[in-house]
């Protein structure tokens, strides 16, 4: 069946880059004329320019045998030399790879020269542990420097790192660890969130009690909340042991295939579901697409990804992207909202951020409660903002440029996924006109189609199933354990072809909009609707901040629209009818999009459920809203909020 998307919300406003932002532009018409003359010699030639070889590489791609893919396997590489020590070659050792900031406010700012040593040091400890090339290691700590260094130093000695998200439970913890069979577990005693010190070393020592593999051998603890911990026979102070070793490190090369981590995707069921990473080409792509989307002049921007380590763009763009390219970034340990709400442009203000990629749902969040907190901080620094991890509506696109850009810097929102590894879909800053609310084009180098649901591909204008055509360097290169399962689940249905999983449409233009995943677009009296759509057009209306849709089944018309809204702070006061509210919002959806659309209910709540990545758990408002009982919902950053929500649907 084709994903046909019905009355389509439109956005006809177009954003041209400035004259002045084109003209000293990294990227130009010159990378997609030359991806488009030879593919895989264009990213030969990015791989070269951008990483240093120690074995250079003969051999681009590999692809004898699909979808496992090798590229650039004749050649040899070292990931954290190529994010560090030739940066300290090149005269740049004093240049600060690391602006940390601490939620109760202690600061650190650390050089490429230092954090180069400080890896190192890592480095010797893991060998002295008995960790070698191959060998796993699990990484579960908050944002602070330690945990870039874990990752680089797990890297720098051909180890894999499976970085597990702070968040997570220890049933999520042992199944990882156990799946990867990982000998050594890198946690802290605590970190801080929300004012409080939330702890970690317990929920590692418990995962360890769950643990069936009984692999893990060691765990080495960062002393980060000064709170206290339990004291097992294999664990490791980090600063007796990293804190005193040498800073003498010679780091070997590694094949472009050797794999640098792997990554459990969050939401699974039942086995998790371990994305595999490989060196070369990842590191490749994950550069090329840093430099590229966000217009990156290292020698003088400060950027900042918003994103935890423990999700992938967390690994692609807040470690490897960014290091390869020798930036200077913020790194940031707490939430936006903490000691106050103004807390993130306090930081942009003081370190004179210019580039800004965080989520649509921060964003909201933001609107949520209104420009005049944004407005009390000097953001003028700012040159650049990206969006990632869901489709971003119009309207916030739009509040985000004026608001927080100023109204004249250029947004870029991306489309990838931890099995991309790296962007595929995004503007070129300094040469594409934007288009709010649309993920555009794909890169250069990148090859994507619309198919329908047979396979055949959706010419011109037309919606249906998003899908990648052509193997790209920086692709998983499997299911950790589990070569069948990535067969089935990712290249089953269209054979060939790399299925996205997410629903898309290309306008009149050529431009693509993410419509979210396929499940996510539901049939309603036969008709193909997709929640972003009707979700877009929610927030369009002036009184709504966040809004979230489902499909819940329905008798007469075999799925209904049920929309879960937030009001705006400035209106939230003002709305003594919730019923008027409601009805109010209904019919403005029935007029932008069509009366097909209309949901069947629109329920006014406070807030709705979120991971501590800030994804909207969907799966739980469609629960409530088809009666059933609530599922599992340990992956929340608050656990009671569905408790909240359904006391307010009642």
């Amino acid at each position: 069946m084709t994903v046909q998307i019905d009355h389509a919300l439109e956005e006809i406003r177009r954003f041209r880059p400035s004259p002045e932002f084109a003209a000293n532009a990294v990227a130009d018409t010159s990378l997609a004329e030359a991806a488009e003359a030879d593919r895989l010699g264009f990213w030969a030639d990015q791989s070269r320019e951008l990483l240093t070889w120690s074995k250079p590489f003969t051999k681009t791609l590999d692809w004898s045998n699909p979808p496992f893919a090798k590229w650039f396997e004749d050649g040899e590489l070292n990931v954290a030399v190529n994010c560090l020590d030739r940066h300290v070659e090149a005269g740049n050792g004093d240049r600060v790879a690391l602006h940390w900031v601490g939620e109760p406010g202690d600061t650190r700012d650390i050089t490429y020269a230092e954090l180069t040593d400080e890896v190192k040091r890592a480095a010797n400890v893991l060998t002295e542990l008995g960790v070698g090339s191959g060998d796993r290691v699990a990484i579960y700590l908050p944002m602070i420097p330690e945990a870039v260094v874990s990752m680089l130093a797990v890297a720098r000695i051909g180890a894999i790192h499976s970085v597990v998200f702070g968040g997570f439970s220890a049933d999520s913890l042992a199944s990882r660890i156990d799946d990867a069979e990982a000998s050594l577990v890198i946690t802290a005693d605590g970190g801080y969130r929300k004012g409080k010190v939330f702890p970690l070393k317990p929920v590692v020592d418990e995962a360890i009690t769950k643990s069936v593999a009984g692999s893990v051998r060691n765990v080495l603890v960062v002393r980060r909340g000064e709170n206290e911990v339990a004291w097992n026979d294999h664990d490791l102070w980090w600063h007796d042991t990293v804190g005193t070793a040498s800073n003498e490190h010679e780091a070997a090369g590694f094949e472009a295939e050797h794999p640098l981590f792997i990554l459990y995707t969050s939401g699974t069921t039942g086995k998790p579901k371990g994305i595999l990473h490989t060196s070369g080409g990842y590191l490749t792509q994950a550069a090329f697409t840093h430099r590229n989307v966000f217009d990156l002049h290292p020698e003088t921007d400060v950027y900042w990804c918003t994103a935890d380590v423990g999700w992938i763009t967390g690994h692609s763009y807040v470690v490897y992207g960014p290091l390869a390219n020798g930036a200077t970034q913020v790194l940031y340990e707490g939430t936006p909202d903490t000691p106050h709400p103004g807390r993130w442009w306090e930081i942009i203000e003081q370190y004179k951020v210019s580039i800004l990629y965080t989520a649509p749902t921060a964003i909201r969040s933001f609107m949520k409660l209104g420009r005049q907190i944004p407005h009390e901080f000097n953001l003028r620094s700012l040159r650049l903002l990206g969006s990632v991890g869901e489709p971003i509506n119009p309207e916030a696109w739009i509040w985000y440029r004026h608001v927080i850009g100023g109204g004249s810097i250029p947004v870029v929102d991306t489309w990838w996924q931890t099995e991309t590894g790296a962007i595929m879909i995004s503007a070129l800053p300094g040469i594409t006109d934007l288009k709010p609310g649309s993920a555009q084009v794909a890169i250069p180098g990148i090859s994507i189609d619309i198919l329908s649901d047979d396979g055949t591909s959706v010419e011109g204008e037309g919606g249906g199933l998003l899908v990648v055509t052509e193997p790209w360097p920086s692709m998983l290169r499997g299911i950790w354990g589990d070569p069948e399962r990535f067969k089935e689940t990712y290249w089953e249905k269209f054979g060939d072809k790399y299925f996205a999983g997410d629903g898309a449409r290309r306008d009149a233009d050529g431009d693509i909009w993410l419509l979210g995943r396929v499940d996510d677009v539901m049939n309603v009296s036969g008709h193909r609707l997709s929640t972003a759509e009707i979700e877009s057009s929610l927030v369009a209306h002036p009184w709504t901040a966040e809004a979230a849709v489902v499909g819940a089944a329905d008798e007469t018309t075999g799925q209904a629209v049920v929309a879960f809204v937030i009001l705006k702070a400035s209106q939230a006061e003002r709305v003594t009818d919730v019923q008027a509210a409601s009805d109010e919002l209904r019919k403005h959806v029935a007029t932008q999009i069509g009366a097909i659309a209309r949901p069947r209910q629109v329920f006014i709540v406070n807030e709705l459920p979120k991971t501590r990545s800030g994804k909207i758990m969907r799966r739980l408002l469609r629960d409530l809203a088809e009666g059933r009982d609530i599922g599992d919902t340990t992956t929340l950053a608050d656990t009671s909020i569905m408790q909240t929500i359904s006391d307010q649907v009642k």
